[in-house]
């Protein structure tokens, strides 16, 4: 990775840049969330072909295979669910999983929207935290992703989905919300603001107004349990985050008063995005750090910082992560011109520091 692409990765993901001023209006909280997941970074309120969703940047789309690979798992919605409304609970089957209450909390904060129809396997989940987060479904070729941010953020969506066609009532398991067009294959669905959040379904790729039309009868809202079970194994729950968190950090140097509780904040995680949260937040410490020794002329942290800055190079989660995304590219790159001595500016935004 050059200077160049480092700058420019970085001036991308600050919202506080000119260009982006006055454009997202409401919804700059959710900018930050676009250095994580799918091919280039956009603005979120972008017009088509498709508005963004969070986190867009550094997860890869290396083709079908290897977007399933990540979740092998066809989504467990048991069966099909029973026919009723929402929240519905999950069929009974064999014996019960138990799930933390901090699971459960995440899952009840959330809409809890799954499709009820078989052959939907889910390829990323991330966030639920904060009143946002995303879960993606794959079907063949056709895509799905459905997107949750913070309610107050809804007028300014919807303004810009006017751009792309007049709305169209529609509903979703007794939720109303519009249909937006953007192409004859291209749609978004936004659902109005219910329990402090609002969500957007986008289609990506291979659909038709028919075949998304039949689709949107089968998504349901259920309970929070069956949500849960309906997530790949491989998913971070709340519960499980200290636990992955001590895995992913075994060879990391963490940072002075630096807490793995912490971490318990971060929602439910697909582990691409688990691992970009866990180490941003280790990265955001290590750099405030080496500002802290850099302005009161303490040497000998300025140098322990910069070699776990450095020492990044062969974390082994990075590594890991490398194959799928380019998070370990740009933190890197920054890790690298903090420990040269010259923080990029917008690193906050870039790392997804508090």
């Amino acid at each position: 990775m050059t200077d160049e692409h480092l700058d420019q990765l970085v001036r991308d993901a600050d919202p506080n840049r000119p260009d982006v001023i006055g454009y997202l209006d409401g919804a700059q909280q959710t900018l930050l969330e676009e250095i994580m997941s799918v091919p280039t970074l956009q603005r979120v309120l972008e017009p088509p072909p498709h508005p963004t969703t969070p986190r867009s940047i550094v997860r890869r789309t290396a083709g079908p295979l290897a977007a399933a690979a990540l979740f092998a798992g066809i989504l467990a919605v048991p069966a099909m669910l029973p026919d009723h409304r929402d929240d519905r609970p999950a069929v009974p089957t064999g014996t019960p999983i138990v799930y933390s209450a901090a699971a459960i909390k995440a899952a009840e904060e959330n809409p809890r929207l799954l499709i009820n129809q078989p052959g939907w396997t889910v390829t990323t989940v991330y966030g639920f935290a904060k009143q946002q987060g995303t879960i993606a479904f794959r079907n063949g070729q056709a895509e799905l992703e459905m997107n949750w941010y913070p309610a107050d953020a809804y007028d300014d969506f919807y303004a810009d989905r006017l751009r792309a066609s007049k709305p169209e009532p529609v509903t979703i398991d007794s939720w109303p919300g519009h249909l937006f067009t953007y192409s004859a294959g291209d749609f978004a669905v936004m659902l109005r603001p219910r329990d402090g959040v609002f969500v957007e379904l986008r289609t990506r790729s291979r659909w038709t107004r028919d075949t998304f039309q039949r689709l949107l009868t089968d998504v349901v809202r259920v309970d929070a349990r069956t949500w849960l079970a309906a997530l790949p194994a491989e998913v971070v729950t709340p519960d499980r985050v200290a636990a992955e968190a001590a895995i992913a950090l075994a060879d990391v140097p963490l940072p002075p008063r630096f807490d793995i509780a912490s971490l318990g904040h971060i929602g439910i995680n697909d582990p691409y995005q688990f691992g970009t949260a866990v180490t941003g937040r280790v990265g955001c410490a290590w750099v405030s750090e080496w500002l802290r020794a850099k302005r009161i002329g303490d040497d000998a942290a300025l140098k322990q910082a910069s070699d776990a800055l450095l020492s990044s190079h062969k974390w082994r989660v990075l590594h890991q992560m490398n194959e799928k995304g380019d998070w370990p590219e740009v933190f890197w790159g920054i890790a690298d011109k903090v420990a040269a001595g010259s923080p990029p500016i917008g690193y906050v935004q870039a790392l997804g520091c508090d």
